[in-house]
């Protein structure tokens, strides 16, 4: 069974030529959406007789949708736009909210549209000008499910000199790594680095510091431009927290958080305070951590392999193997943020970031709304 798809092998220079075409005044729009469960990533695409210069400039656009066991006209609301890294300029990415006609957060299988309450809260706390970071890792595989780069029979040799490694018998698919590196920066995403991650064809790229809501947009247009550079490649990345049984590491989204308090000098206390209420809520976070409601959590926060415990809630300085990390130089300095390690690879960061402003930046009665 081949390990990349067809598509991969068609004529590149072939498709470029068509590319090349001029377009003239029309602009080539392409609507991307969360969809189905929560994760699956759906996009179409439409032509302007004009660039859009702003958000405001896009149209919403029907679709049609599941929505408790019927299919239904639905909205795509624009929230987001993006320079179009594959078709280049002056075409656009439109990350879009699904809507129903009632102008209700649409519902499929399970609610995919975590955005809208998370705008809510994040509205709440802005005035604290939280700011997050998310460490996206993955694993690509071959069209056939086996891990890119691995032997066709048996495994790799195992996992220790792969982490941050260079070398064509330890970094596997590097060329599409910076790829998508590359696609992030033209699109606009705000990507701050990515690296080899611990298990053979496992790599990680990181998002951030994003304020409020822009980290979920910003993650998942990330993830959608990850999906498409591997396309072109012929190759698969998954998201799956444990996408090899064995001694081998599963694959997190760890969040960095801080608030404006926890910057300022002093701001150690803030974050001792928004531990203790993780600590107290976190069953809570687990359930959110990733869309099966922490089963899929359960393969990959097993208390080892620098991975806490699913059932037990640590926090440590420098502890790579604690729920929560307070990085060395925060603790020295008394101020900036903190670690959360808990999200699974697959989790929703609207999901993610809402808990953690209604969590940590929510006061009384507010929390519990």
């Amino acid at each position: 069974m081949s390990c990349v798809s067809d598509s991969s092998r068609l004529n590149k220079f072939l498709r470029e030529r068509y590319l090349n075409l001029p377009q003239g005044e029309f602009c080539q729009v392409t609507y991307v959406w969360i969809a189905y469960c929560g994760m699956d990533l759906c996009y179409k695409t439409r032509t302007m007789d004009f660039t859009p210069k702003t958000i405001a400039d896009i149209p919403e656009w029907d679709i049609i949708g599941q929505t408790e066991g019927f299919s239904t006209e639905m909205l795509l609301a624009p929230v987001c736009m993006f320079r179009d890294p594959f078709i280049l300029d002056s075409n656009k990415l439109v990350l879009c909210e699904v809507l129903k006609n009632t102008r209700e957060p649409a519902v499929f299988i399970l609610e995919s549209n975590q955005r809208n309450s998370c705008n809510k809260i994040m509205e709440k706390v802005k005035e604290l000008h939280p700011w997050f970071g998310m460490e996206q890792e993955y694993t690509l595989l071959g069209v056939d499910g086996h891990p890119f780069g691995w032997p066709r029979l048996g495994f790799p040799k195992p996992q220790g000199t792969y982490y941050r490694c260079v070398g064509a018998d330890r970094a596997f698919g590097r060329d599409i790594v910076e790829c998508h590196y590359k696609a992030c920066l033209y699109a606009g995403i705000k990507i701050s680095g990515t690296n080899p991650e611990v298990m053979p064809s496992q790599w990680e790229f990181q998002v951030g510091p994003c304020e409020g809501i822009e980290m979920g947009d910003h993650l998942w247009m990330a993830r959608f431009l990850l999906h498409r550079v591997c396309e072109d490649f012929g190759v698969v990345a998954t998201l799956d927290p444990k996408p090899m049984t064995g001694d081998w590491n599963g694959a997190g989204c760890h969040i960095n958080v801080s608030t404006v308090q926890m910057r300022e000098q002093g701001g150690i206390e803030h974050i001792d305070r928004a531990i203790e209420k993780l600590r107290k809520r976190h069953a809570e976070h687990i359930r959110v951590y990733d869309p099966n409601g922490g089963e899929d959590n359960k393969r990959r926060l097993i208390g080892c392999q620098v991975f806490s415990s699913i059932n037990d809630f640590s926090a440590g300085v420098a502890n790579r193997g604690a729920s929560i990390r307070i990085p060395y130089r925060v603790a020295q300095n008394k101020c900036g943020y903190f670690e959360d390690r808990r999200p699974a690879a697959n989790c929703d960061p609207y999901a993610v970031t809402c808990a953690m402003a209604r969590t940590c930046m929510l006061e009384g009665e507010e929390e519990l709304k």
